[in-house]
């Protein structure tokens, strides 16, 4: 395995994720992704000396990282966990209500897709985990060993938005009668052969490998259940900063802003004023992408999208 000081991250957006979380130098902010802290460095960086940054992270090895940068700042602290514990822990430490901003950087980084050891590479041989918290859950070999194959179809089709689903599918319940797949190259190979069609500077097994990971690690429920419970961790007027990697992430984000930017639901041809319709979030500007200057040094940041919304109540 490689060490972390081998792993580099470049954090993505960063300037413009940073600007757009903060609203009070000295208040109290969440990174719901630590990583290897990029974005948390650079917020600690900006913030004054009564500010305090609480990070979520699922990764044991984002969590090693973390712990040195407590031991480095004491504004900051870790949690082992996912984002969507935010509730809770939050609450436990009394600030329900009193968070100044939430940032979110969707997906998985550079350094759990560089690791061949953490499973989540299509490029790299390595064991066919792909939990981003690597000591417990069920790995994705194990996972391939016991579904059915209606349950892995839906999981391609749904989280990897994968269009031959079935067909990888049933090439993998077929396969796993002769032998079991236990390696990222297996799964890989086995998927390019099964796919009848290739994309365009896609591997193949780019969509069934998202949407394994996807669906292992609850990501999309955990978004959902971190943009909820963040929305009312925040202050009138703290802000949220997302950036998401793939258009169900950013789906998700599009549609909770948009929700709460329109305001409650009534009957049409209702007589409501504005101000009755509980409008709990404000948009500020349009989603951003990576410069042109960012794309030169980090071609991961190509997919990235930044949309940042205010609390309004």
């Amino acid at each position: 395995m490689m060490s972390t000081n081998e792993l580099t991250h470049n954090a993505v957006l960063l300037t413009e994720t940073i600007d757009g979380v903060i609203t009070d130098d000295n208040g109290f902010y969440i990174d719901g992704t630590f990583g290897r802290g990029g974005h948390t460095r650079e917020l600690l960086k900006q913030l004054g000396e009564e500010a305090r940054v609480l990070a979520f992270d699922k990764d044991p090895e984002a969590i090693t990282i973390g712990k040195l940068l407590e031991q480095e700042d004491s504004r900051f602290e870790i949690h082992h966990g996912s984002f969507a514990d935010i509730a809770a822990v939050v609450t436990a430490k009394g600030y329900e209500g009193k968070v100044s901003g939430i940032l979110l950087d969707l997906g998985v980084s550079s350094p759990q897709l560089d690791d061949a050891e953490r499973g989540f590479s299509f490029m790299r041989e390595g064991p066919l985990d792909m939990r981003m918290d690597n000591a417990s859950g069920m790995t994705a070999a194990e996972w391939l060993a016991v579904a059915s194959e209606e349950e892995i179809t839906t999981v391609l089709k749904v989280y990897g938005e994968e269009k031959f689903g079935l067909r990888i599918a049933k090439a993998i319940v077929a396969e796993r009668v002769e032998r079991p797949l236990t390696t990222t190259l297996e799964l890989a190979e086995l998927i390019d052969k099964a796919r009848p069609v290739k994309e365009k500077h896609k591997h193949p097994a780019t969509r069934s490998f998202q949407g394994i990971r996807i669906y292992l690690n609850k990501e999309l429920d955990d978004l959902k259940t971190c943009l909820n419970d963040g929305l009312e961790m925040l202050m009138v007027g703290g802000h949220f900063s997302v950036i998401s990697f793939h258009s169900l992430e950013d789906r998700i984000v599009k549609k909770f802003i948009q929700k709460h930017v329109k305001g409650d639901d009534f009957p049409a041809g209702l007589p409501v004023l504005d101000s009755q319709l509980n409008k709990r979030l404000k948009s500020l500007g349009k989603a951003q992408k990576a410069s042109a200057d960012e794309l030169d040094v980090n071609v991961r940041a190509r997919s990235a999208v930044l949309r940042v919304a205010e609390k309004l109540a």
